[in-house]
């Protein structure tokens, strides 16, 4: 296969399976850890009206769904490119990270899930997906 044609396969590749297992998360959430009484997790402005009312146990599900989203997308691109497959995998990791950029200007959270979030999730777990689909040197 054509290496250009891989690398670009890699990128679109990454962020549709990134995306999937993010948004598998986030509609999974629910059932692993309720949402406060009368929030509705599925509308945007229920949360935000209600942000107040969630606890810290709240937040471990969308964080996962970051990191774990930005990682196996980041795995993927960088197990598809045909070359500098940390880049592809960085590549992913950005483009996560700037969604979680743009859900903190959507969608009110703490600060310190933000900087826990925004610090953790996603070039953290992309540099790590990088290295393992990097192959090994002597």
């Amino acid at each position: 296969m054509n290496p250009i044609f891989r690398n670009i396969l890699a990128v679109i590749g990454g962020i549709i399976i990134g995306m999937i297992v993010n948004m598998g998360l986030i509609i999974l959430s629910p059932y692993f850890i309720p949402p406060p009484e009368g929030v509705d997790p599925s509308n945007s402005e229920s949360l935000k009206a209600n942000m107040h009312l969630f606890e810290a146990r709240h937040f471990i599900m969308p964080f996962l769904a970051h990191a774990l989203g930005s990682f196996v997308g980041a795995l993927a691109a960088g197990l598809i490119a045909a070359s500098k497959k940390m880049v592809f995998a960085l590549v992913i990791g950005l483009f996560f990270l700037m969604g979680g950029i743009a859900s903190v200007f959507m969608l009110p959270s703490p600060t310190w899930f933000i900087f826990v979030d925004l610090g953790l999730a996603y070039i953290p777990t992309a540099i790590v997906a990088g290295r393992i689909a990097s192959p090994k040197t002597k």
